[in-house]
C-alpha cells in the first residue's frame, strides 16, 4: 500500500466516515485500504446450497 494511496483515501474519507471521527484519518484510511484489498484478492467463496437445501416454494419471503 502506497503513502499516496493512504493520503487519497485519509483527504476522500466519506461522509459516514468522517462522521465516526477518527483522531488519526492516515490510519483510519489504511484500515479501510487493508479491508478493501483483503476482500479484492481473498474474496470469500460464494455460498453454496444442493438442491436439498433450497427453501420450498411455501417458505419464500414476500
Amino acid at each position: 500500500m502506497t503513502d499516496d494511496r493512504v493520503s487519497q483515501r485519509a483527504a476522500d474519507l466519506l461522509p459516514e466516515e468522517r462522521a465516526a471521527g477518527s483522531a488519526d484519518p492516515q490510519a483510519q484510511a489504511q484500515a479501510i485500504l487493508a479491508d478493501s484489498d483483503e476482500r479484492e484478492f481473498a474474496p470469500e467463496p460464494a455460498e453454496e446450497r444442493r438442491s436439498g437445501e433450497a427453501a420450498a416454494s411455501g417458505d419464500a419471503t414476500r
